[in-house]
């Protein structure tokens, strides 16, 4: 049971998918121009998460290794289809509100990453609480997000006027910037108390970054995909030099033996030869000799 605590604290601070690991940027900017909009998107994507973590737990040991992304995604856009067709039949204002992004969850990178990651892997008990703690950070982040920029662009909160005598709203955060100006200002928050934390304790700071795909567990993003390739490139160049050290000297050695030794033998053998043809002149000459006394 602690295993299950673990995984349900890891999704909603330690892993959170939205301030930490960065992932599900697409509807975290796109749907939270207000904090229903923004719980319902998380409900949704967290019901897609327990069934397919479910699922692929139970027909992790049937499914072939060669054919798991394809199956994982048939899993997964069934359940999505499920949780379309109820929310269409009893939220139909929250449906037409959230609209292709309902959808758009059979390829959120959150759900097909701990698929992958974890699900593939792990029994059901375990699983079913990694969908339910990776949703439930979800669902917080789209509506700390959704709350924040209701608040401050319309004046108010899951529809409840709050700020109506204290100022002015701002449109612009209820607009497309808005998400990014919010985003931006919560995560330079949390990095700044990591920052601060670290100092403290004596450590390096983690913090929240896009680009920081090395410490990201979701191997279907593209950024680590692109960082997992840089690495095994890396390896791969380590690996070449190191095999072409031994292949130098292996190939100098044996120049060396070749430009010594075969030097030597021709050189005593021309120096024969050129012994010998002086030995065979002067046999050869010294029958000439006799046979010119025979003559006379």
């Amino acid at each position: 049971m602690s295993k299950c605590m673990e995984r349900l604290y890891n999704g909603i601070v330690k892993e959170n998918p939205t301030f930490v690991q960065m992932l599900g940027m697409c509807p975290t900017l796109a749907v939270t121009s207000s904090a229903i909009n923004g719980f319902g998107m998380g409900i949704a994507t967290t019901a897609v998460l327990v069934m397919s973590n479910l699922m692929i737990s139970l027909l992790r040991k049937v499914i072939p290794d060669k054919v798991r992304i394809p199956a994982f995604i048939t899993i997964i856009a069934s359940f999505v289809t499920i949780v379309g067709f109820l929310m269409e039949a009893y939220t139909p204002a929250l449906y037409e509100s959230l609209g292709v992004f309902i959808s758009l969850i059979v390829v959120n990178c959150i759900i097909l990453g701990r698929a992958e990651a974890y699900a593939s892997k792990n029994p059901v008990l375990p699983s079913i609480f990694d969908g339910i703690g990776m949703g439930l950070g979800f669902t917080l982040g789209l509506t700390v997000i959704g709350t924040i920029r209701e608040l401050i662009g319309a004046g108010t909160i899951f529809g409840f006027e709050v700020t109506k005598n204290l100022f002015d709203p701002i449109a612009i955060f209820t607009a497309s910037p808005g998400a990014f100006f919010v985003l931006a200002f919560i995560i330079a928050f949390i990095n700044s108390r990591a920052i601060k934390k670290a100092k403290k304790n004596g450590e390096k700071a983690k913090l929240c970054s896009i680009a920081d795909c090395a410490a990201c567990g979701n191997v279907m993003c593209q950024g680590r995909v692109a960082t997992v390739k840089a690495e095994a490139a890396e390896v791969a160049d380590k690996a070449t030099v190191k095999a072409e050290k031994p292949a130098e000297k292996l190939a100098e050695k044996p120049a060396e033996k070749l430009a010594e030794k075969p030097a030597e033998k021709p050189a005593e053998k021309t120096s024969d030869n050129a012994e010998k043809p002086a030995e065979t002149t002067e046999v050869l000459m010294k029958p000439k000799k006799d046979s010119g006394k025979e003559a006379e």
